[in-house]
């Protein structure tokens, strides 16, 4: 096993609680504004969120709820510009500081960077969407702390297909037991996994029960330092919240 050189984060649900109070009510403010009378409640949000990407997601919703839909423009038009309406409501949510960082990233992001080891990001949402989230969450010049962010547009298979994490791999110049990610999914995992690299999870209100076969460990949340963080399934910790030396410990786990 070599050295850890390397952390991959996650964005949605994993940075931050961004699905339930941010990409889905950017969704109905969408739809709202292009009077199609839908509404995407939590329950259903969360059965959508098997599919990964907004665009593809509004595709599935159209061929399994409405697949006698007609529309002015193509569908492939169609559903490009009602995504782009959604990510502006996306980034006036965030520009209202309605969306959070979850529990420890903060800590964890600054205790990374105290030992100069290195940084990336690897999601399916798109560019856009991560630069907005990191710049209000964390600051305008905060985008420099990511030696790479692969985001939605890097590849054309997104999660559950390793291709994400490949190409995140390839540019950051690094093999993958160098590295080991965050999740919050068991698409993510899959993908993750199947790239070859050590993979921990913090499961969110959407994915606490799904099935994170592959993954070393499974928590809560990252925790803090007067917040623990609680184990799930997989390795154990001697620690309160995942912290640099955790990271490294679990990364070295069989």
């Amino acid at each position: 096993m070599n050295q850890l050189k390397a952390v991959i984060f996650d964005v949605d649900g994993t940075l931050a609680e961004t699905e339930l109070h941010g990409h889905r009510v950017a969704f109905n403010l969408a739809f709202r504004e292009h009077k199609l009378g839908w509404h995407w409640d939590k329950n259903l949000y969360g059965k959508l969120l098997a599919v990964t990407g907004g665009e593809e997601r509004i595709k599935y919703f159209l061929s399994n709820f409405y697949s006698d839909f007609k529309s002015d423009y193509s569908i492939s038009n169609f559903i490009h510009k009602l995504h782009t309406s959604k990510t502006k409501y996306y980034v006036k949510l965030l520009g209202h500081k309605a969306i959070y960082l979850r529990p420890g990233i903060f800590r964890l992001l600054n205790e990374i960077r105290a030992i100069d080891m290195r940084m990336a990001i690897a999601t399916t949402t798109a560019l856009h969407n991560v630069e907005a989230l990191i710049k209000s969450a964390l600051g305008e010049h905060t985008m420099r702390w990511f030696d790479y962010i692969a985001a939605g547009d890097s590849v054309s298979k997104k999660k559950p297909s390793p291709d994400i994490f490949m190409n995140c791999l390839d540019e950051l110049k690094l093999d993958s037991d160098s590295c080991i990610t965050v999740e919050d999914s068991s698409n993510g995992v899959k993908s993750s996994v199947s790239a070859g690299i050590k993979t921990i999870v913090t499961v969110n209100e959407y994915t606490r029960y799904e099935d994170f076969d592959g993954a070393v460990s499974v928590f809560n949340h990252l925790g803090e330092k007067n917040k623990r963080c609680k184990l799930i399934e997989g390795k154990k910790i001697n620690n309160p919240y995942i912290n640099v030396s955790v990271l490294k410990y679990l990364h070295a786990c069989n």
